[in-house]
């Protein structure tokens, strides 16, 4: 038990010590920072609508296919000359061991 108090002693005393060396003398008052604003009235919505014009005329939107196909919108990489044997943990650009 006795231990345990001059253990608790010690670490107070090495404690405050460094505290008192890293603290500064205490700055001189500043003025009061000014108050947060309020929330605005209509909350965080945005002020003009997104969408611009007359959304109710009836016109449909027009959605109109890639007249791409995907080989040729994402052509795949050119073949390697060579594909060496996976090490641990690779899986791209090299061949699966045969069992």
């Amino acid at each position: 038990m006795k231990l345990l108090a001059l253990a608790a002693a010690a670490f107070a005393m090495t404690g405050a010590s460094a505290l008192a060396q890293d603290t500064q003398a205490n700055p001189a008052p500043t003025a009061p920072a000014a108050p947060a604003p309020e929330d605005p009235l209509g909350g965080y919505q945005p002020s003009t609508p997104a969408i611009h014009g007359d959304t109710s005329s009836g016109q449909k939107p027009i959605f109109q296919a890639n007249p791409m196909t995907p080989t040729q919108a994402f052509p795949p990489p050119p073949p390697l000359d060579k594909y060496p044997l996976c090490k641990k943990g690779q899986t791209d650009n090299c061949r699966q061991r045969g069992g």
